[in-house]
């Protein structure tokens, strides 16, 4: 699992190291019980604060793809074993019409999170 940043982003960092893992989990590149890089050596490699790492890691275990255990690190949870290809095949599918009707990644991301009554 490879893990990249891009300081040009407008999202925080550590909104940018879960959502590789999150990825890396969907596209099924992690397995349950599979460890992921300690904190302190993922934080390292990227040249953040391991504090980054760490709100990362606990958001991804408050959604049920990540386990913490201290002393152990984190692992890919039982949870994660969710089947996403369905879910897949239809962001495929979206992200297909959105540009057929010229509509920006960014437009059909603001879409996808706003609230609806």
């Amino acid at each position: 699992m490879l893990i990249t940043i891009d300081p040009s982003d407008a999202r925080p960092l550590f909104e940018q190291v879960g959502s590789a893992v999150r990825l890396a989990v969907i596209r099924g590149e992690v397995s349950p019980g599979e460890r992921l890089p300690a904190a302190r050596d993922l934080a390292e490699a990227l040249d953040v604060n391991v504090n980054t790492v760490l709100h990362a890691y606990r958001d991804l275990r408050e959604e049920g793809l990540l386990e913490l255990h201290r002393g152990r690190g984190a692992t890919v949870s039982a949870h994660a074993a969710r089947d996403f290809a369905r879910l897949r095949e239809q962001v495929v599918q979206l992200r297909a019409e959105a540009s057929r009707l010229g509509v920006r990644p960014a437009t059909l991301a603001a879409m996808l999170t706003e609230e609806t009554p």
